[in-house]
């Protein structure tokens, strides 16, 4: 419904303005404490070192590490970085496994990373991966190290920015917010105050709540006469809840090897406060994958869920680990429809992270990331993505991978494979969009993201009520503020408006799933994706 006002209101509409920010800064870099658990550093345009055809927008990546796509000749690669690192003191070495072999089983995507270091005994600036690469491609070329790039530091859409604003006790600290003007000031980090606002308890921000609805109706099988829509999810993981311990399955490995995290005592949803100070608050990031599972579930009650657990209780992801999830994943997608063993069937895939590329329309741009995401769209798989937190117009990736409304994007729809498919938040009312959401002509889907409630995990964070008394044998008091006990709480973010749509979209999967004796070839599961994104989207094949 449009939101309504009086016939006598004739105040002129606010005209459009097309770039909120300047498209080659962040429109809200991420607090350097955040980025230091992976050795982040934050990529300014106004300082950092450029050549000539190469003109940097700001981005977030790992210091002293670069990257190689699978596609290259590796050894080259490692060759021309060697051979530029010497003259800056320093030296370049390989951080993982050696290079693919002829191996069948291998991953055919990915990226290989490489560590700079110190060289010998000499002293030298602090090893830096933008430095080492601008001065390879000044004396290589920009063409020949187009294979080489930046390891990036990816963030979870929540938000608006879930490493700032949604912990309470951050704002609690009087050395941090003891001046009222301090988060007032809408050009704070280029994140207004109204902004701002979806992080707090009461407009947006995560907090428990009470449900007494009934749990979303699935189907037992045998009332399914085909089969089950399969949503995946990468995220935190899912925690333990009565809506989801039946549903939703953290098991899917690769050949025995695990895909993304497995260590249950660092896992974000199983134990709320993993890192920082020992305050008992739930970290930022603890119990998103659940929350996620929990609105796939909603929307789609009858799909089996894959959770797979790649983002820390704080984040942020490193992009070289990310993709390595993602590269097995197509994997299990491929085995499955070439009839091999160990392959898995996935209808859409949740991905509800992104990132700012330093160069994301020339010819620097690695398109590793997007050929992994295209095989799982030949496969028929739907991927879904969230547009991101930063009330700005800036492409964030991988959602700026979707066909673009103005066809001015990087890739156009091929009605061959399926179209990635972002996705903004509006408001509870539906009328309009959520102001941290990202918009342009990028986001070619909308659905609720902001204040929506959801499944968490039985958290208990340190926080206390504020005030707490008995009377007449029992006990009363005002509300805990991260006591998740009762299973439920709402929250806010383009994170969450992407598993709407990826339920959504695999609940318009299920009649053709349910009169379907045998799964089509790849074709035909594009051609059911297809009708799917038509149906729940504005893309158009």
């Amino acid at each position: 419904m449009e939101p309504t006002r009086d016939d006598d209101d004739q105040r002129p509409e606010r005209p459009q303005r097309p770039e909120p920010v300047p498209l080659d800064r962040d429109p809200n870099p991420p607090p350097q404490s955040a980025i230091d658990l992976i050795e982040g550093r934050f990529l300014d345009p106004s300082t950092a070192l450029v050549v000539k055809g190469v003109r940097p927008r700001s981005t977030v990546y790992v210091g002293p590490r670069l990257t190689i796509g699978y596609g290259a000749d590796y050894y080259e690669m490692l060759d021309l970085l060697r051979g530029t690192a010497r003259q800056l003191g320093w030296d370049v070495e390989p951080e993982d496994s050696p290079p693919r072999g002829d191996n069948p089983s291998a991953m055919r995507f990915g990226m290989r990373q490489v560590r700079i270091t110190v060289a010998g005994r000499s002293a030298a600036l602090a090893p830096d991966g933008w430095v080492l690469l601008q001065h390879a491609r000044a004396r290589y070329g920009v063409r020949r190290l187009r294979p080489v790039g930046l390891d990036h530091v990816m963030f979870p859409s929540l938000g608006p920015n879930p490493l700032h604003d949604s912990n309470p006790l951050h704002d609690s600290n009087p050395l941090h917010d003891s001046n009222p003007l301090h988060d007032s000031n809408p050009s704070r980090a280029s994140m207004s105050y109204a902004v701002s606002s979806y992080a707090t308890m009461g407009q947006g921000g995560r907090q428990p709540i009470s449900y007494a609805g009934p749990r979303p109706t699935r189907r037992p099988d045998h009332e399914i006469r085909g089969r089950r829509p399969v949503v995946a999810i990468v995220d935190t993981g899912c925690g333990n809840h009565p809506w989801l311990d039946q549903v939703v399955d953290t098991g899917v490995s690769l050949d025995g090897t695990p895909i993304g995290y497995i260590d249950q005592a660092t896992a974000p949803d199983m134990h709320g406060d993993l890192s920082g100070p020992l305050d008992g608050s739930i970290d930022p990031l603890s119990g998103h994958g659940t929350f996620i599972a929990g609105l796939v579930h909603q929307t789609c009650p009858d799909a089996d869920i894959i959770s797979w657990r790649a983002v820390p209780s704080e984040g942020p992801i490193v992009e070289s680990d990310w993709v390595l999830v993602l590269s097995q994943i197509a994997e299990l997608v491929r085995r499955f429809h070439a009839g091999e063993k160990g392959g898995r069937r996935i209808d859409v895939l949740n991905l509800s992270m992104g990132y700012y590329h330093e160069t994301p329309e020339d010819e620097l741009f690695d398109t590793t990331l997007h050929d992994i995401l295209a095989d799982l769209s030949a496969n028929g798989v739907v991927v879904v993505c969230s547009a991101g937190n930063d009330a700005t117009s800036r492409p964030q990736f991988p959602a700026a991978f979707a066909p673009w409304s103005d066809g001015k994007g990087p890739f156009r729809a091929d009605p061959d494979i399926v179209p990635i498919v972002s996705v903004g938040a509006v408001n509870p009312s539906g009328g309009t969009d959520a102001l941290f959401s990202n918009a342009g002509p990028w986001v070619r889907s909308y659905g609720p993201g902001a204040a929506v409630m959801s499944t968490m995990p039985a958290f208990e964070g340190g926080l206390q009520p504020v005030a707490r008394s008995r009377a007449f044998g029992r006990w009363r008091s005002s509300i805990d503020p991260d006591d998740f006990r009762g299973g439920f709480a709402v929250w806010s973010g383009t994170s969450f408006a992407a598993p709407v749509l990826a339920g959504r979209l695999a609940s318009a999967m299920m009649p053709a799933l349910e009169h379907q004796d045998d799964e089509p070839p790849a074709e035909g599961c594009v051609r059911r994706a297809w009708d799917a994104v038509e149906e729940c989207t504005s893309i158009r094949s």
